[in-house]
């Protein structure tokens, strides 16, 4: 089983000096010699290098203590998040799955292999226990795809002890400077590597141009939320919080804009895409639904009266919970690893790389993508008038829950539309987010009840107490009767917020 962990650490260049003297920084009672470790690692990538576009490395290391499988994804300057595994020949299939939205077909190669000498000091307080350990590494870097160039230099490593403050690094960084020490200009020694044995030293491509037509503002949105899917996906597949909600949301966010700006990227090329992108929503939302009537459930329960609540309600839906969530997760699982799935990955990054651009691609964006919102605005308009007309019950939930869905489109309309058309696109985002959140509650309202009636006739069935889910409908019902009652005057007041656009 692969480990996780948080690495934060600071890169400097080093020259034959070696280590100044940190005896002096705030906090370090001791400077402890560890000695030398020589440490062999072979880093992996395509050839075309897709994971070092992102700043991902996976590595096979030898030597020191960690000795094994290395992936580090980026989580901010100087932050990286590392899972490790143990030292095979092969490429353990955890690893593999984390990285395959971006490596999808492609065969990972060894890329480049770095031979380091590393001198190394840990820095304790007090108490002896671990601030950081700081390193001087002798890199000798051996290009071994796409070239065959070498380089070595001498470098500083600053890696902060488990649980740390960072702020201590900022202590070490002002000796070091003291001392005439500089950051590194590059942000990993493959990075340095990659770089420096590069044939022709090439250069990468850039960051895309800021935004001048309407076709480039859409399309740097549809950028963003692709790049969203794929960095979400590692994230997904080890279950950490969110990720499941995050990539579901850029799924509809990317198909609402395709939607919403047709009169810019052709619906006959975008359509079928977006039916794919509909496909993994709803994969995906087999999870995040299940996540969200748990906790919803969860809560009213808890709020129950001990006195009301009669029969092992908690353990029952404790149990539906786990084994729902269960068998989503390994079904998702299952989508990630799928051939549709990176058919889709593949599809997308096409559409970015051709958009299929209609003429009023390029025209100045405030007009087009202005009518795309009022446009949307509008149906959104039609449907909640169309809800408040309609008595209580199953036909308005339907009207609401359709209203809902409008709503999130012309917020991610807006969305697209923020850079060029300011603030009424930015005030018609809020807006439409809170809309989206009070339709949302009715909507999870309207779930709730079919929940309850389902574990009801459960208990029932088991000749088990059907009253505290009973009660529970009830409550149910009274939110969603809340939502309805406050909606008329909810939407007055976005109607006339709206006008600026």
């Amino acid at each position: 089983m692969a480990a996780t962990k948080r690495e934060i650490e600071r890169k400097y260049e080093s020259d034959d000096s070696g280590l100044p003297d940190l005896t002096g920084v705030a906090g370090v009672a001791t400077v402890l010699d560890k000695g030398v470790t020589e440490l062999d690692a072979t880093y992996y990538d395509t050839p075309d290098e897709r994971l070092a576009a992102s700043s991902i490395t996976l590595r096979r290391r030898t030597g020191g203590s960690d000795a094994g499988w290395h992936l580090k994804f980026p989580v901010a300057p100087g932050v990286r998040d590392e899972i490790q595994a143990p030292l095979s020949d092969t490429l353990p299939d955890e690893l593999a799955g984390l990285v395959r939205s971006r490596v999808r077909d492609a065969e990972l190669r060894p890329a480049v292999r770095l031979r380091s000498g590393r001198d190394v000091r840990d820095l304790l307080d007090a108490q002896g226990r671990l601030l950081a350990e700081v390193s001087v590494d002798a890199v000798h870097a051996q290009r071994l795809t796409g070239g065959d160039g070498v380089a070595q230099w001498t470098e500083i490593e600053v890696e902060l002890a488990d649980g740390g403050d960072p702020v201590f690094l900022d202590k070490v960084e002002k000796r070091l400077r003291k001392a005439g020490v500089r950051p590194s200009a590059s942000s990993s020694k493959l990075a340095r590597a990659l770089a420096e044995t590069a044939p022709g030293k090439k250069r990468r491509a850039g960051s895309p141009k800021d935004p001048v037509t309407a076709g480039d503002h859409v399309l740097a949105y549809v950028r963003a939320q692709r790049d969203a899917i794929v960095g979400l996906d590692p994230a997904v597949r080890q279950d950490v919080e969110d990720s499941v909600h995050s990539m579901r949301v850029a799924t509809r966010r990317m198909r609402s804009t395709f939607r919403s700006y047709g009169s810019v990227l052709d619906r006959g090329v975008t359509d079928p895409v977006g039916e794919e992108l509909k496909w993994l929503a709803g994969e995906l939302g087999v999870d995040r639904d299940h996540e969200v009537l748990t906790e919803r459930l969860t809560a009213a329960l808890a709020d129950v009266p001990g006195t009301l609540v009669s029969g092992p309600v908690a353990e029952r839906l404790g149990r539906w919970a786990s084994a729902e969530h269960g068998g989503a997760r390994g079904r998702l699982i299952g989508v990630l690893d799928s051939r549709r799935y990176l058919a889709l990955l593949d599809a997308l990054d096409a559409l970015i790389a051709d958009p299929p651009l209609r003429d009023a691609a390029g025209k100045k964006p405030r007009k087009v993508l202005a009518k795309a919102v009022k446009k949307g605005f509008g149906k959104v308009s039609g449907l909640v008038g169309q809800a408040l007309e309609l008595p209580p019950g199953p036909d308005r939930d339907v009207a609401v829950h359709e209203a809902r869905k409008k709503t999130k489109r012309t917020r991610y309309a807006a969305e697209t539309a923020h850079p060029a058309l300011g603030a009424p696109a930015k005030d018609l985002v809020k807006s439409m987010k809170a809309l989206q959140t009070l339709l949302g509650d009715h909507q999870d309202s309207v779930m709730a009840r079919q929940t309850l009636r389902e574990l009801s006739a459960v208990a029932h069935a088991a000749g088990e107490s059907a009253f505290t889910y009973g009660l529970l409908y009830g409550r149910e019902e009274q939110r969603a009767a809340a939502v309805e009652a406050e909606l008329p005057e909810f939407w007055n007041g976005i109607k006339d917020g709206a006008a600026a656009l």
